[in-house]
């Protein structure tokens, strides 16, 4: 698939994995949260190049990334003991209330709507805790990835979004903004920007 990159392929940044001249290292802010942000990554999505997760993760120094396939047993023990207080960026009917007060972790699954799914079905440590759903959007969002399903978010876009509703936008405003440069810097690399742009 044409996502699935190498990191260390000639022409490309190692740590954003944006081609070479489009680089968006020197713009990633450094957005400090009370919200510790926990990603659980599938497996899969560490070799794609349009991963969010791995950007979210350059612009939050409160945050941490487990990468989990298969085989969940490993990744279930490094989650058990540290999601006292937790809650899980997960759907759930009805949606639970936001909480008022402040969250110690958020944890975030990282992958395709069937990925996460099965990852969160295999991964028991969290279906104890309490499950955030985001509202709709109220606008169109320019995505690298199209979604299979109205409410879909990349995973850069549902931190921000989560992080809005738990801080406000003084830490939603900045991760948004990361989120849009990166897409349009992809794009651009492609030489597809002028026909993937929002109508301004």
């Amino acid at each position: 698939m044409r996502s699935h990159t190498n990191s260390s392929l000639p022409g490309r940044c190692r740590r954003c994995w944006v081609r070479d001249g489009f680089c968006i290292c020197a713009e990633i802010p450094t957005v400090a949260t009370a919200t510790r942000v926990l990603m659980v990554r599938h497996e899969r999505e560490s070799f794609k190049s349009t991963g969010t997760a791995r950007v979210a993760a350059l612009a939050l120094p409160n945050s941490q990334m487990l990468d989990s396939g298969e085989e969940t047993a490993l990744t279930n023990e490094q989650l058990e003991g540290q999601l006292a207080g937790a809650y899980v960026l997960f759907p759930s009917e009805p949606p639970a209330p936001w909480p008022q007060g402040p969250v110690g972790t958020l944890v975030v699954l990282d992958g395709t709507w069937r990925q996460t799914r099965r990852m969160f079905t295999k991964l028991p440590a969290l279906h104890g805790l309490p499950r955030l759903t985001l509202p709709p959007k109220p606008a169109p969002v320019l995505r690298l990835r199209s979604s299979t399903f109205s409410e879909g978010r990349s995973t850069l876009e549902a931190i921000a979004d989560a992080l809005g509703m738990l801080e406000g936008e003084v830490v939603s405003m900045p991760l948004h903004q990361l989120h849009a440069l990166y897409v349009e810097r992809v794009f651009r690399a492609r030489g597809v920007w002028e026909l993937k742009r929002l109508p301004a």
